[in-house]
């Protein structure tokens, strides 16, 4: 039985392929954008890491040894 499909049928279908490319390529766009944002984050809390490890450090070296 041959599978029959219409040029309408076809063209709807066509249609959705591209509203879901349309979405998924915006929805990549967000998750770039949003990833960005975040490694950017993530880069001034690791500097506040490193600048409050550096200064427990010096207030360690500071302590009298017992």
């Amino acid at each position: 039985m041959p599978m029959s499909i219409s040029l309408d049928q076809l063209e709807r279908k066509a249609d959705q392929m591209i509203a879901i490319c349309a979405s998924l390529r915006s929805e990549n766009q967000d998750l770039r954008a949003h990833v960005a944002s975040l490694e950017a984050e993530k880069a001034v809390l690791a500097k506040k890491i490193e600048v409050t490890a550096e200064r427990l450090e010096g207030m360690l070296e500071r302590l009298p040894e017992e």
